[in-house]
């Protein structure tokens, strides 16, 4: 019992944290003058996947690869085939062209690009900035490309519109409004709450994979990822529900760059390690494989429609059923 409470109150607290982290932060920069844009591409897009930052380099720093990777990997694999796929039974998803041929090819090149380099090498701190640089380059690029008027939006900036969306006004117009105090106190203590959060999930997962013989591998890839994933559940669906379906698959599309390229990146700065070899040979063909299968949904048509959403959803049963014991 106490290592579910474990589960649940880590899962709330980073919730709840990376909430006030993300507002704290996000008024900070407003009343400093940063703009919208930078603010949104940057802080917002980064705050729905803070649980699963926290998780993972929490995980790797306690010597726990499994839960640290396969929260990442697992996240991925629930992103595309439970999140799109709930999503795309509410409404069929529209695709816009540079999500799809700019942004859904970097995700299906960086997932390729991990996994090679997990099958190689050791996640080490070489590799992590290489992977942080390649973010930081990914979101300029980005950055240059939204600010040009009349273009079309990819992946970063529906990540960042549909957090924004499901939390009405987020993003203040920048300029001074009053003391700094409030929100970097705002975003201290949001920080100090994913902080703990992150490692009540971490130590309820492997008192749970303890418990019942199961791998923390298998926990990191399932619970742990389904639950750091909640942010993008919640951002995905509201989308749909707001008829905006292309932010929807943008989201989920931008969040997977994300986790490879941030959440792996510091991961393995942060704590070096290797990838798991249940990971390597199995987990990381998987989300390779669904990467590619999304594109290539989303290329028919320009669109996911319902059948394909059951057939994303349906997919994830069988994953789950094949790799839990």
């Amino acid at each position: 019992m106490t290592t579910f409470l474990l589960l649940l109150g880590g899962l709330v607290l980073l919730v709840l944290g990376g909430e006030l982290l993300v507002r704290g932060s996000v008024n900070v920069a407003s009343r400093l003058g940063v703009s919208p844009l930078v603010i949104g591409l940057t802080l917002v897009g980064f705050g729905t996947s803070t649980p699963e930052l926290v998780t993972s380099v929490q995980a790797a720093l306690a010597g726990a690869p499994g839960i640290a990777y396969g929260n990442i990997v697992g996240s991925n694999i629930a992103n595309i085939l439970l999140i799109l796929g709930i999503s795309t039974i509410i409404l069929p998803i529209a695709v816009e062209s540079r999500t799809l041929k700019r942004d859904g090819v970097v995700m299906i090149g960086v997932a390729l690009v991990f996994a090679a380099m997990a099958a190689t090498m050791p996640a080490g701190r070489l590799v992590g900035a290489v992977f942080v640089a390649a973010l930081g380059l990914y979101i300029y690029v980005a950055f240059r490309q939204e600010s040009q008027s009349g273009a079309e939006h990819g992946a970063a900036y529906d990540k960042s519109i549909a957090a924004q969306e499901a939390d009405a006004g987020l993003v203040p117009a920048p300029g001074p409004k009053g003391s700094l105090l409030w929100p970097l106190l705002m975003a201290l203590g949001g920080l100090a709450i994913v902080v703990y959060g992150g490692n009540l999930l971490v130590t309820g997962a492997v008192g749970l994979a303890r418990s019942f013989g199961i791998s923390e591998t298998v926990i990191g890839l399932t619970i742990v990822a389904v639950g750091t994933s909640m942010p993008e559940l919640v951002t995905s669906v509201m989308a749909a529900l707001r008829r905006q379906t292309d932010v929807a698959f943008g989201n989920i599309v931008g969040s997977n760059i994300y986790n490879i390229l941030g959440i792996g990146g510091a991961t393995a700065l942060m704590s070096p390690t290797m990838v798991p070899q249940e990971i390597v040979t199995f987990d990381n063909l998987v989300m390779i494989g669904v990467s590619l299968l999304v594109v290539l949904f989303a290329w028919t048509g320009r669109q996911i429609s319902r059948w394909e959403g059951a057939v994303l959803l349906a997919g994830y049963g069988v994953y789950v059923w094949s790799i839990w014991p």
